[in-house]
């Protein structure tokens, strides 16, 4: 796939490379529906918390295969915006609708980068307060980390790649590619 730079002026043109296929992806979400429904077997209800937007894709596919009650929701946080790297400050675009004190909660994030995005939303979470509280993550980029922070389950570690696909956008594209792929500048 090829972006042209005649269609937004501001972006370099690039093609995007597979890294991680849809069947693998798949078979990866299969596992870790099974840890953590293994892991809350206790609850009664757990709220998965997506962190739009990037993981849409992925939260969906998840939640379909938790073994137990789930409930879902929502907070949109970005330290991106439209650039490749992260600003480092982040900003909370759209808040949870529900309540989490007392109860069990899987943060559900598209990729750990830098780690500041996670790092500010779990503070955040934690501070209301929920009886358990874990994250789970597509992606994981240690290389990249500048906060101390791990997800509790993590899909796939990828090296310092820019990707694409499954959720995962850059300027708002290639969200809808069934798989993970590394974009490729072309100047």
């Amino acid at each position: 796939m090829t972006a042209s730079a005649t269609e937004r002026p501001a972006e370099r043109p690039y093609v995007i490379e597979q890294m991680i296929s849809a069947k693998a992806i798949a078979a990866r979400v299969e596992g870790l529906a099974r840890e953590i429904t293994a892991h809350y077997h206790d609850s009664d209800r757990l709220i998965v918390v997506g962190l739009l937007r990037g993981s849409f894709m992925f939260i969906a596919d998840l939640v379909r295969e938790i073994d137990l009650p789930v409930e879902v929701d929502f907070l949109e946080a970005s330290s991106y915006g439209n650039a490749a790297q992260s600003s480092k400050e982040v900003r909370i675009l759209k808040d949870l609708r529900g309540e989490i004190a007392g109860r069990d909660v899987l943060v559900v994030e598209d990729i750990v980068d830098s780690g500041f995005t996670i790092s500010h939303v779990k503070r955040l979470l934690l501070s209301r307060n929920p009886r358990r509280l874990e994250v789970c993550a597509l992606l994981d980029k240690p290389s990249r980390r500048e906060v101390d922070i791990r997800a509790t389950w993590t899909g796939f570690e990828i090296p310092d790649e820019f990707v694409v696909g499954y959720g995962l956008d850059f300027a708002q594209r290639n969200r809808n590619l069934p798989y993970i792929g590394k974009v490729r500048f072309l100047d």
